[in-house]
């Protein structure tokens, strides 16, 4: 190793705020998309499945190639992979920028970005243990959480703000700045050299993308109306339990392998990781569902719909910095409790809310409960599962714990969003074909119409694609385009839910487990 890879004596707090930037904007980067769905619609002439499709892909990505990534990091050296891990965003954010049509975004935003994602990630946390010591190690720590904690409570209004009185556009421009300006100082960073064994465990990591993979693809196929969704979702079934049956075979024969299955031997654990999947699938839902409805149903802008979606980012943040400093001696299956039974709480009173509301003011209090729920879970859920890893397989586990909250949060965006759209269009249908005001021989029309014109349109925009139509033709398809929309959000606000009383549900196993001894630098590993 050359002499300039040594770490550095003295405490570099430029690196430390460098660290803290990319990870601010790897956790804004999907806010900004959530808020803009139908600006970026709009103005690419597409569709919001398409677009919600794409969100769930890039989770998906990041999901299924983060352990991967890890390794990757190890063979071709940390500080290379977070270097190519940041011009991977950086391309996505250009993508964004320059996309003209769905396609690039796909490719270059949710595939390009995701991978840089499941690079970026592992070998951040690499070099903080690399590059600092100590008590500085957890202060850069602190910082860089919550450089995340604050973009993921700012990111739906900072997106909205600039999508509004800017640009989409500019949004993901600005993204690509800030990732220049982290790689101009990617001197100050100091290699974090690997010692470890250098096989690869190649069928493994093969199994784990097919596996995630398979399933939310599968989701995204039925979406769009595709064919051999069911193959797809057994393919991914089949991969999942290939990769558990290899894993273990693996071990047995002291081979190396993606991921040590010895890890879930540990009960806390096993239930840590399970309700940290429910907790992102619930967040993942609802964070889809919600931008959707309100920039379909009440045609709030960007802006707008980033104001109505802040009281559950702001009070999940305040709730988990204040949770994370006087939880006293509360168990913390306790706090994770309560957390599930407010997100639980949250989400259902949304539910009879929905049908009456006519502006983002009627969400304030069940967002607020909702967001109390998250903010206690993501103070305890991260500790409670890494508390029981020993310090030597502590980054392993993390790894772990990250790859099923990505895998989480892909499958409650795209299975909720995949429910509501959907729903749509099989509300649609029915309403038009009962309809007795519009002629049977125009009911069809109405129909295609309503699937693929009004999933973007406000009843504002609705009522001007219809000028020239009679009145009672205006006023029956508004009617139906009012009555369906909270109905699709009802039924798609069930997969979040149904994840939290899952949540709410093994909180009872939990509380039934000794708490876990907190081991030194599970503490850290918050990434």
């Amino acid at each position: 190793m050359a002499p300039s890879d040594t770490p550095t004596a003295t405490f570099n707090g430029k690196l430390a705020l460098l660290l803290a930037m990319a990870m601010f904007v790897l956790v804004v980067d999907t806010s900004i998309m959530n808020v803009s769905i139908s600006a970026v619609v709009r103005d690419i002439g597409t569709t919001v499945s398409g677009v919600q499709s794409a969100i769930a892909l890039e989770a998906l990505v990041s999901a299924a190639f983060i352990l991967i990534g890890s390794k990757v990091g190890d063979l071709i050296g940390r500080k290379r992979a977070y270097v190519i891990g940041l011009l991977c965003y950086a391309t996505g954010a250009i993508a964004m920028t320059l996309a003209q049509s769905l396609l690039p975004i796909i490719i270059f935003w949710a595939v390009i970005g995701g991978l840089g994602a499941s690079l970026l990630l592992p070998a951040m946390q690499s070099l903080i243990h690399g590059n600092f010591h100590g008590a500085e190690q957890k202060r850069v720590y602190a910082l860089v959480g919550a450089s995340a904690a604050i973009a993921a409570a700012v990111g739906p209004l900072l997106g909205g703000l600039i999508t509004t009185l800017l640009s989409w556009r500019v949004a993901f421009a600005l993204e690509a700045v800030v990732i220049a300006v982290v790689l101009l100082g990617i001197k100050l960073v100091h290699d974090v050299p690997y010692t470890g064994s250098r096989q690869v465990d190649v069928v493994g990591s093969l199994l784990s993308v097919v596996g995630m993979g398979g399933i939310v693809i599968g989701i995204l196929v039925w979406q769009e109306g595709g064919e051999a969704v069911g193959a797809l979702i057994a393919v991914g079934v089949f991969g999942l339990g290939g990769l558990a049956y290899w894993l273990v075979r693996r071990k047995r024969h002291d081979k190396a392998v993606l991921l040590d299955p010895a890890l879930f031997r540990s009960k806390p654990f096993r239930l840590g990781v399970s309700q940290q999947l429910l907790q992102q699938i619930a967040l993942g839902g609802t964070m889809i569902v919600l931008p959707i409805y309100l920039q379909m149903v009440l045609g709030y802008n960007a802006l707008q719909a980033g104001l109505s979606i802040a009281p559950l980012s702001l009070s999940m943040f305040a709730i988990a910095m204040l949770a994370g400093k006087r939880s006293g001696g509360r168990r913390p299956a306790t706090l994770i409790m309560w957390g599930f039974l407010l997100l639980l709480l949250g989400l259902v009173i949304l539910i009879p809310i929905v049908p009456r509301a006519d502006s983002g003011w009627w969400l304030l209090v069940p967002l607020l409960i909702a967001g109390c729920g998250l903010g206690l879970l993501v103070s305890q859920l991260n500790n409670y599962t890494l508390s029981p890893i020993s310090d030597e397989r502590v980054s392993e586990a993390a790894g772990v714990n990250s790859a099923a909250g990505s895998f989480g949060l892909s499958f409650g965006l795209a299975f909720a969003g995949a429910i509501m759209l959907a729903a749509l269009s099989l509300i649609f249908t029915s309403m038009v074909m009962s309809s007795t005001v519009l002629p049977a021989d125009e009911k069809e029309q109405v129909a295609a119409v309503l699937e693929e014109d009004a999933q973007i349109m406000s009843n504002v925009e609705l009522e001007e694609l219809l000028v020239g139509q009679p009145a009672d033709i205006q006023d029956e398809i508004i009617r139906i385009n009012t009555d369906a929309r909270p109905i699709a959000l009802q039924l798609a606000l069930l997969i979040p839910i149904f994840a939290a009383l899952l949540g709410l549900l093994n909180t009872l196993r939990m509380r039934r487990v000794p708490d876990p001894p907190i081991a030194t630098q599970s503490e850290g590993l918050v990434l």
